[in-house]
């Protein structure tokens, strides 16, 4: 679009992203393209060339790991993982507070920084997430957990001191390794970002996983198949899809789309080149005979075998995918097999999404055509359903209210408290009337008399926080604050908060704040017999009565901003 001036490029200097930038240079000339991926000179590189192609746009560049801190972007992450502090820290950043990860976020800093209209997401995140080999990590992890079995029944202490430093490295690695949390932490974050920067679009170039071939794929990246590897990455594939399917239905936040290739990608050039393995050359080795014994050595030193010249072979050059010799790419791209697809094909598919045209090949937009979504009939038995809860209540006098299986514990706070105003008030006008402090001791006395209610609220985890804001009525157990310890501390302003989240509040305070619902409420009153159906919104509160489900979801939707827009 015509008013789309900056578009960042994640992964811009990859296979792919190199080929989109050029093709949004050529057909949406934008003021301004940021080009980043994980390495400096790759990008360095790129910039050199598309400068020289499109001199009337401003290309700038950013490298380094997104999925870290900011002051680690530039590190590797296997040398992160082996210093203890730096594992504490990724643990903070992955499991720690989300505002606090989110302010010191590479990714998130970036998008703020240049505030981009489009964001193409040419990153391959499926495998940088699910290639920290989890499987290796577990297996390695067990073993440990069964020398310390050992140990422990040997009351060997020497051992086990040596084996807990093995241990604590190998179980601090795999909490941090673990792909779900990283994909749920890096979504929040860079839907935070694109939401404070006024993002418009997201487009996600995506991956299968499996280049478009099922569970019997068998092309593994080297390891055995079945791969649990390959699984991983196309589990990952599809939660990161399923996430911003959720993403796409999130108000006030960019247009969500995805196009997910089903082939192999390719192809960057065909060369002569020597071989490398983690940006490493390999090397040709002389072999060595050796007879098979009891053990087999599958790590041998390298210095004990002569080594003869790096290793070169004519290939095809796919970029992230690999580097394949002829025999191998004539294989993977044969019919039946995985075959292929162009990058230019892809960067193309990409432009007409960004410019708003339907290619039929946006994966959200098809997920949004196949789900069924509420239907009228639902509609209909709704109410059925809700009058005979309404005749079971009366006929048994009991509270059908909330049991917090549901959640979270706000909903059902929100939902005590409206129907403790419906009891002793009956409708907004009512409660509107009586002053908060007569509301907060009413109430009060009220749950003090109602055994059967004011014990059904303390028993599912609410505590009734008393008017004096001193003193609780509470059950065993607390749903807020939530905690894996036994006991917590107190002060004022946690205690406001806590209420908040999750307490039945009778102070005065609260219901000031009910006084100012109940009033935004009213005012959509008078429109409902002048505007006709145009008068019905989300502000729209219809029922004369308080019905505590509509006033609750009033909340959600006015206060909250829970709500669907799909």
């Amino acid at each position: 679009m015509n008013g789309d001036r900056c578009i960042l490029v994640l992964g811009g200097a990859g296979l792919v992203g190199s080929q989109i930038v050029r093709e949004i240079a050529r057909e949406m000339e934008p003021a301004r393209i940021v080009v980043a991926s994980l390495y400096r000179g790759e990008v360095r590189d790129f910039l050199h060339d598309i400068r020289r192609e499109f001199a009337g746009i401003e290309f700038i560049g950013a490298w380094g790991d997104v999925f870290v801190r900011d002051e680690f972007m530039g590190e590797n992450r296997r040398r992160l993982m082996q210093i203890r502090a730096r594992r504490d820290t990724l643990y903070q950043d992955l499991f720690g507070g989300l505002d606090e990860a989110y302010q010191r976020s590479g990714l998130a800093q970036l998008i703020r920084q240049y505030k981009p209209d489009v964001i193409v997401d040419c990153i391959n995140t499926a495998t940088a997430i699910s290639y920290q080999d989890i499987e290796s990590l577990s297996k390695q992890t067990h073993d440990l957990l069964d020398q310390l079995n050992q140990i422990v029944d040997h009351q060997d202490l020497g051992a086990l001191a040596a084996l807990g430093r093995d241990l604590e490295q190998n179980v601090s690695s795999l909490l941090i390794s673990q792909s779900l949390p990283q994909l749920i932490r890096h979504v929040q974050i860079i839907h935070r970002a694109m939401s404070e920067s006024g993002t418009r679009l997201y487009l996600k170039v995506g991956t299968t996983g499996t280049g478009g071939m099922g569970l019997n794929i068998p092309y593994t990246h080297s390891e055995d198949r079945p791969s649990f590897k390959l699984m991983s990455k196309s589990a990952v594939a599809f939660a990161q899809t399923g996430l911003m399917f959720l993403m796409a239905r999130t108000p006030n936040g960019p247009l969500v789309k995805e196009l997910k290739p089903g082939a192999m990608i390719g192809y960057r050039k065909v060369a002569y080149k020597t071989v490398k393995l983690r940006g490493r050359p390999l090397f040709r080795y002389q072999s060595q005979e050796q007879p098979i014994g009891d053990r087999l050595l599958l790590r041998g030193d390298e210095n004990a075998y002569e080594r003869l010249d790096k290793l070169q072979m004519a290939g095809v050059d796919t970029g992230e995918n690999g580097f394949f010799a002829r025999g191998e790419f004539e294989t993977i791209t044969h019919t039946d097999q995985m075959e292929f697809i162009t990058p230019e094909e892809i960067a193309q598919q990409a432009v007409l999404e960004i410019k708003g045209s339907n290619t039929g090949y946006d994966i959200i937009a098809g997920i949004d055509s196949s789900i069924l979504n509420p239907s009228y009939r639902a509609g209909v038995l709704r109410q059925t359903a809700l009058d005979k809860l309404a005749r079971i209540e009366e006929e048994t006098g009991s509270h059908s209210v909330a049991l917090g299986q549901l959640g979270p514990p706000e909903l059902s706070k929100l939902l005590f408290e409206a129907h403790l105003l419906k009891l002793n008030y009956g409708t907004l006008e009512r409660v509107l009337e009586t002053p908060p402090a007569e509301i907060s001791r009413t109430l009060y006395d009220f749950i003090l008399r109602e055994e059967n209610l004011r014990t059904t609220i303390t028993s599912i985890g609410l505590p009734i926080l008393a008017p004096g804001g001193d003193c609780l009525l509470r059950g065993p157990r607390l749903n807020i604050p939530e905690s894996i310890y036994r006991e917590v501390e107190t002060d004022p302003i946690r205690i406001d908060a806590w209420a908040t989240k999750g307490w039945v509040d009778l102070r005065p305070t609260n219901f000031r704040a009910w006084h100012s619902r109940f009033e935004r409420m009213l005012r959509t009153k008078h429109m409902l017999h002048t505007r006709g159906t145009s008068s019905v919104t989300m502000k729209t509160y219809l029922p004369e009565t308080i019905e505590i489900g509509a006033v609750v979801a009033w909340v959600f939707n006015n206060e909250d901003g829970g709500y669907r827009i799909k």
